[in-house]
């Protein structure tokens, strides 16, 4: 058993790192206040290859393994989560379903510009009376011939303000549950789709999250992802994968956050001494670092697994729950350390403890992981 990352993966994560402190650190603060991520930046995360970086590079990815795309999650979101979620939902939600259950012609047609960041793709599945409930959709098609037509509302879809392509999940009969539903890939600009408004949340400002009308919208036949009735597997194959991109997220916050608290303890000074001189700090820090390390090696384990194509269905659900929670705490903690000031945007600490409780909601609430692992346990 060797837990010790490979020189290639040390490279990347020294790079993204370097990245991450020249360009995106300095820029973080504003992305929260001015809620949207410059299209600087969103240019360089692209020539970068961030966008792409497990997708073969026959389909113009990076070819990197999956550990490399956690790896960069990680270390984007340990300064900015709003970023880290525009990469992690346009790979894992938008790129994967199209590598993993596309055509060749689908691959072949959609994968280079996702990838190079001429088009930001997101997934379009929830709805204001199915999120966790993935049978219960609303949004219909029907076959018109020659292309299908769609009609229903989506909400809360990262990414979706950037109107690139999506991956849409409609039923042909809400009666058939889960048999009836298919997935489609969505140029977000076709005529019908309506981005209605850009979400204000508590936390990730810079994410775009819109909701979205579909009136009518003509899809061709060549856009069904896989076969009629397979949106059920597809969905959830692909949040499977998107949990592991959630936990690399919070691990990410939750690195961010116990570095300014330790510098932060280290400095601070009260009673003639730094507050980290304190054993009530002191164990704060110790406990911090523990749920970060638990969070880090069931985090990568799901990634080892989904590159050794092993099953990680329960290893996803526990990452997912394990390191958000973590995150949650870390960067509640950290606020604490910092006293006051830790409660002033100044000190950043404040954002990321907004941004790290989304890592329990999406993808899946908690309530939802442990409900996926209970259920595993018991087969």
């Amino acid at each position: 058993m060797d837990f010790n990352l490979s020189e290639d993966h040390k490279i990347l994560k020294d790079s993204v790192a370097d990245f991450v402190k020249k360009e995106l650190a300095p820029a973080a603060a504003e992305i929260d206040s001015m809620h949207e991520i410059p299209g600087s930046i969103v240019k360089q995360i692209s020539e970068l290859g961030f966008l792409g970086s497990y997708i073969p590079e026959e389909y113009g990815g990076a070819g990197l393994d999956y550990m490399s795309y956690i790896l960069l999650i990680e270390e984007i979101s340990k300064a900015c989560a709003s970023t880290g979620v525009l990469i992690s939902a346009h790979t894992s939600l938008c790129c994967d379903p199209v590598l993993q259950f596309g055509s060749e012609e689908q691959k072949k047609k959609y994968l280079p510009v996702l990838c190079s960041g001429e088009k930001i793709g997101c997934i379009m599945l929830t709805e204001p009376e199915a999120g966790s409930d993935v049978a219960n959709i609303s949004t219909k098609y029907e076959d018109a011939g020659e292309h299908f037509v769609v009609n229903g509302n989506k909400i809360f879809i990262t990414n979706g303000g950037f109107r690139g392509y999506g991956i849409l999940f409609a039923t042909m009969d809400k009666q058939l549950k889960h048999k009836g539903l298919s997935a489609f890939i969505l140029d977000l600009k076709t005529d019908g789709v309506e981005i209605l408004r850009n979400e204000e949340k508590m936390g990730i400002k810079g994410s775009y999250t819109t909701a979205v009308n579909l009136n009518n919208v003509k899809i061709p036949k060549e856009n069904l992802l896989g076969s009629e009735g397979d949106g059920f597997k597809i969905a959830m194959e692909t949040l499977n994968g998107g949990r592991i991109g959630i936990a690399a997220q919070a691990l990410g916050i939750a690195e961010g956050a116990f570095e300014k608290a330790k510098n932060y303890a280290m400095e601070r000074k009260q009673f003639g001494k730094p507050i980290g001189s304190f054993q009530a700090i002191q164990f704060k820090l110790a406990d911090m670092m523990t749920r970060i390390e638990a969070a880090k090696l069931i985090t990568y384990k799901a990634a080892w697994l989904k590159d050794m194509k092993k099953t990680n269905a329960i290893e996803s659900a526990m990452s997912k729950l394990y390191a958000s929670e973590a995150a949650s705490y870390v960067t509640a903690e950290a606020v604490q350390i910092h006293g006051g000031y830790g409660y002033i945007t100044e000190y950043e600490v404040e954002r990321m403890m907004r941004d790290a409780k989304i890592t329990e909601i999406y993808e899946g609430t908690n309530e939802v992981q442990r409900i996926t692992i209970a259920k595993m346990l018991m087969k």
